[in-house]
């Protein structure tokens, strides 16, 4: 084995050579520098401790700590760990410490049962500064697997190849009694005037309502309103759109980890420039927006999408449409103040079409030539470029804000174009579109939360209530379109 090699296959602290006990989880230290570590153990398992493997080998390593790392790792190859303990409750949080010469990139993939089995976490890694360069990769697992399991390490890459070293895994857990009742560190200021005077509790696991009173208040007001008489003959599409530019980046999710930061697989926002674990929707109406309109503070986000390990980010605006789909869009309504929802799966990791799968196209004259080798993506023509929909549902149960998967309190419209007698009240459909700079290379794609069959979104509502209800009443009830203004 040539010495260049040698010098670069590290141990995969696979954090599987030592059993996970589901520890509570403690704060981890995360940097990029060869004498990096972590504040502890628990849960942590050696690369070198597999139990099986395919392509693997093992040299002594420069991390701290010393000892084993696995190297010579390409795609195709994996590794094997018997018996880990995933522990039994709280958020699984997956590490895996790597370093990578290698500029061409891939994914360090861990799957359950079988190297196509379930996946509990997947990391883009591309070049890290050199084969004994080490660095922590961390996910919020989606799975909802607790015990003893098997657990392979599979590693994908677009060339042939060596691109990654591994040290060590590890598996922990933060107990969900350890999650905050109710956020801190948001923001403290009052909300402008104009924020409802009945507000939401701050985000919480469960079934939080609205106030019932205000709401029946609110929704009577609503219909009371006298449209805006229509003008300039406007397209009969019930429709208006927010602009919303790209705000930050952060491994937070006020909706599914509210309070924890740094929980979540990494996330791209657009809309409300102060989205973090702590936002609650008197928090988001208090800051600033990238949207146009400036009275939609909505907090919008969707897993970070990577080409070979480095981000690509929507191209301009995404355009968040509000319409409906439904039959008849006269009863149409706004949402509650700090209504929750999410579309999509992040679990999904194979084609679904029926859960919001695999849905990228190419936009443009020319649209697709064909689809990347893994058929995750299309390959679009130089005119066109890849550009992903993704449509919440338009119907709500009248009472809850979230609901413990943040989906049961929503659903679609039925067959007959209405909704159903469970969700009875019509919402705005609201629906991203985004574009990415990409079009005849889209090899090498992945998501912060798996392959392209993982996209979701996550919606969480803070428009300044007048601005809402006046464009609901004067485009979706009447049925025409409008633009980011509200006008015909």
């Amino acid at each position: 084995m040539p010495t260049q090699r040698q010098t670069r296959r590290r141990t995969l602290l696979a954090l599987l050579a030592v059993p996970v006990v589901g520890a509570v989880a403690t704060t981890v230290i995360v940097t990029t520098s060869a004498g990096a570590e972590q504040s502890d153990t628990a849960g942590l398992i050696q690369a070198e401790a597999w139990s099986g493997q395919s392509g693997a080998k093992t040299e002594n390593t420069g991390d701290t700590g010393g000892g084993k790392n696995v190297g010579w790792l390409a795609n195709g190859d994996w590794m094997r760990y018997d018996a880990i303990d995933l522990g039994s409750s709280g958020p699984l949080t997956a590490s895996v410490r790597v370093a990578a010469a290698s500029r061409a990139g891939g994914t360090v993939e861990l799957h359950a049962g079988s190297q196509t089995g379930e996946l509990l976490a997947s990391y883009p890694v591309n070049y890290t500064g050199g084969w004994q360069t080490w660095t922590t990769k961390t996910a919020v697992s989606p799975s909802a697997l607790t015990g003893p399991q098997t657990v392979f390490v599979v590693l994908k890459s677009n060339q042939a190849g060596d691109f990654i070293n591994i040290n060590w895994l590890q598996f922990k857990r933060t107990p969900t009694a350890t999650i905050p009742g109710s956020p801190t560190g948001g923001a403290t200021t009052k909300a402008p005037t104009g924020a409802p005077t009945s507000a939401p509790p701050a985000p919480q696991t469960g079934w939080p309502t609205v106030d019932a009173a205000k709401q029946a208040a609110d929704t009577a007001a609503f219909f009371a309103r006298k449209p805006k008489p229509i003008t300039n003959n406007p397209v009969k599409v019930p429709e208006f759109n927010a602009q919303c530019t790209v705000s930050h980046h952060n491994n937070d999710d006020p909706i599914v980890f509210p309070g924890l930061a740094g929980a979540a697989h990494n996330h791209t926002f657009f809309g409300n420039k102060t989205t973090d674990a702590a936002s609650t929707a008197e928090s988001l109406f208090a800051g600033a927006t990238t949207c146009n309109p400036a009275g939609d503070h909505s907090a919008y986000w969707i897993p970070t999408l990577y080409q070979n390990g480095k981000v690509v980010d929507p191209k301009g605006a995404v355009t968040i449409y509000y319409g409906s789909r439904l039959k008849d869009p006269s009863k149409t309504q706004p949402f509650p103040f700090g209504l929750r929802m999410i579309a999509g799966d992040a679990k999904t990791q194979t084609d679904t079409p029926d859960k919001q799968g695999n849905h990228f196209w190419c936009a443009g004259i020319g649209g697709s030539t064909g689809r990347t080798p893994d058929g995750e993506y299309p390959v679009c023509a130089p005119t066109a470029e890849l550009v992903r929909q993704i449509t919440f549902p338009d119907c709500w149960d009248g009472v809850h804000l979230d609901s413990p998967n943040h989906k049961d309190h929503m659903a679609n419209g039925d067959y007959t174009g209405a909704c159903p007698k469970s969700h009875p009240v019509p919402i705005p459909s609201v629906s991203f579109v985004i574009a990415y700079p990409l079009n005849t290379n889209t090899t090498g794609i992945t998501l912060s939360s798996g392959n392209g069959y993982s996209m979701h979104a996550d919606f969480f509502n803070a428009w300044e209530p007048e601005e809402l209800a006046r464009r609901v009443r004067d485009c979706l009830d009447q049925g025409y379109k409008c633009n980011s203004a509200g006008n015909f």
